[in-house]
């Protein structure tokens, strides 16, 4: 994650020199999910989708949550309580133009509709998430010469097919891509446990159980007990659809798992040892 309120790092691409150098071709970077649990730093490179013209113009957007509350009977409103910073956002619009890679008479391929395609893809999960249950989209990251943007994913993608062939092919289009950033803490920010990495959520929908959670998510359904200590479940035959429950990072299943006495009626829960 960036250090920068913006999100963009541009130290790189202010040299001593003061010129405006080579010309330099923005791109977007395509990466897995962090393995560990993390937010600030990506996993493994998936793709690049290289700008065919740069950008004119990037939009960035970044808002603070405030809370007022309200006081019955009062005539005057409340005085805001800050509750934090949101996570920044960036919209920026590619262009597409197939037309002007044909000569006359050489037939025009799918160019722009398959890169439309690369882009809608960065909204639903890679294979690798998928064929893990974990399912995620790719993490994007925008590098322009110097300019790195910050970590995030594609919230939305919208095409705009401006030109077509005689026989309705697209060769043309305008693609807005909207990206927010993941924001995350750097490692060693765990509120809850003081880990090195935050927990990672899952939401119980119906039919779930805390062993089939634990074996989607560590390929080890006697884990349960592990996130049954941790979100303080007293009855893993009970799990209510829409709960929220905080994954134990890999460090924490490490640790020994020993019997401790639950926090509710007294009774003896697995957990991980502190």
């Amino acid at each position: 994650m960036s250090g920068t309120p913006t999100g963009l790092d541009a130290g790189a691409a202010t040299g001593s020199s003061g010129s405006q150098g080579s010309l330099a071709k923005a791109k977007l970077e395509l990466h897995e999910p962090a393995k560990d649990g993390s937010l600030d730093k990506p996993g493994g490179l998936i793709d690049t989708v290289e700008f065919q013209f740069n950008p004119k113009e990037l939009t960035l957007s970044k808002t603070a949550k405030w809370t007022r509350p309200t006081t019955r009977g009062s005539k005057k409103a409340s005085p805001p309580q800050y509750q934090g910073p949101q996570p920044s956002k960036m919209t920026l619009e590619m262009f597409i133009d197939a037309s002007v890679f044909f000569e006359p008479g050489r037939t025009q391929d799918d160019f722009v509709v398959k890169t439309v395609e690369r882009l809608f893809r960065c909204c639903v999960p890679t294979d690798a998430s998928h064929g893990q249950k974990k399912d995620s989209p790719p993490w994007v990251q925008l590098r322009w010469g110097g300019v790195t943007g910050f970590v995030g994913y594609i919230e939305s993608v919208q095409a705009k097919y401006t030109l077509f062939t005689p026989a309705g092919l697209p060769v043309r289009a305008v693609c807005t891509v909207v990206l927010q950033e993941l924001a995350g803490e750097p490692p060693g920010t765990n509120p809850t446990s003081g880990g090195r990495v935050p927990y990672r959520e899952h939401v119980v929908v119906h039919g779930d159980s805390l062993a089939g959670i634990a074996y989607a998510e560590y390929g080890d359904a006697t884990l349960w007990r592990a996130v049954a200590d941790v979100n303080r479940v007293d009855d893993p035959s009970r799990l209510r659809p829409g709960r929220r429950l905080l994954l134990p990072t890999a460090e924490e299943l490490i640790r020994p798992v020993t019997s401790v006495r639950g926090p509710v009626g007294g009774r003896e829960v697995a957990g991980v040892a502190r």
